[in-house]
């Protein structure tokens, strides 16, 4: 994707919005029908990657590889990588032997679409997918064995996978802080840093630099996830484009659940203010992402 793209507006809601429809017409190309794809896989495989969603993730991948110098162009591979990554694991936490949704993104669950044999192949397509994107289209060949570990380690059994697994293990456990720290920092942040690590990589920066925005990463997914905990106490199903008020039925380890709603917050804005911290040493070149920390906390979908 040729052009530069120099996000002037002031509300970081209109910045991700226009970041989510350039990247949302670059990854429709990625995932364009092919003869030699089954046809509903293709399908679903489509449905679920390009629903309407915020497009953090790959915000983070590109924002971080020009926060450090590198071309824009050079990040799009490794957010749509992220993107897919994100996808699946959403297309498999709703299938009835995960969280068992309905909704997602305001429109009926994969499984719910197409059945849960074709939802599960789509979400098995898309993990193939997004390390495929990284093998073919990054151009720095130097790159793509770093850039292919970032995602294995945020996506698999200590990050984000792991995660889901204590998360299911939970459920049968009491309300316990450690163990919802541990379930949030694995499987909403490892995937959100490693998207900031993969950029930052993308755009070859220094390891510290690299480090120091995984550490960004990993501050904003707690914050995130807290919020998220507290949008399924207060917000409506149609605002949040997918059900609500589960966590406490499920005995999901939410922070909600184990320190109570305004200890939840102080906790969500302690990790805001980390991840701001963070950023220090970028100056004012690192403004989007300060303001898109304070946004996950504020945000009311």
């Amino acid at each position: 994707m040729g052009g530069s793209f120099i996000m002037t507006q002031v509300d970081i809601q209109d910045r991700l919005k226009a970041f989510a429809v350039e990247f949302d017409r670059y990854l429709d190309r990625v995932l364009a029908a092919r003869d030699d794809i089954p046809g509903e896989l293709s399908e679903a495989v489509r449905y679920a990657a390009l629903a309407p969603g915020k497009r953090i993730r790959p915000f983070l991948a590109v924002s971080c590889c020009t926060l450090v110098g590198g071309k824009r162009d050079d990040a799009w591979p490794v957010a749509a990588a992220v993107e897919c990554i994100h996808s699946f694991s959403l297309v498999h936490d709703d299938l009835p032997a995960m969280d068992n949704d309905d909704l997602r993104r305001g429109q009926p669950t994969c499984h719910k679409k197409f059945g849960e044999a074709i939802a599960i192949l789509a979400g098995d397509a898309l993990v193939v997918l997004a390390f495929e994107l990284l093998a073919r289209d990054v151009r720095n060949p130097r790159q793509m064995g770093p850039l292919a570990c970032e995602l294995a380690r945020g996506t698999g059994w200590s990050g984000m996978i792991g995660g889901q697994v204590a998360d299911i293990l939970g459920e049968s456990q009491p309300p316990a802080i450690e163990q919802a720290t541990y379930i949030h920092e694995r499987k909403t942040a490892s995937l959100i840093a490693a998207a900031c690590r993969m950029g930052a990589l993308a755009g070859e920066a220094p390891a510290d630099s690299v480090d120091r925005l995984g550490e960004y990463g990993i501050s904003l997914g707690k914050a995130f996830q807290i919020a998220d905990d507290l949008l399924d106490l207060s917000a409506t199903t149609d605002v949040m484009g997918k059900d609500t008020g589960k966590d406490a039925g499920a005995h999901k380890q939410s922070y909600p659940a184990c320190v109570g709603v305004e200890q939840s917050r102080l906790a969500a804005q302690a990790a805001v203010d980390k991840a701001i911290m963070t950023l220090e040493p970028f100056g004012e070149t690192a403004a989007d992402l300060r303001s898109l920390a304070r946004f996950v906390v504020s945000r009311s979908y």
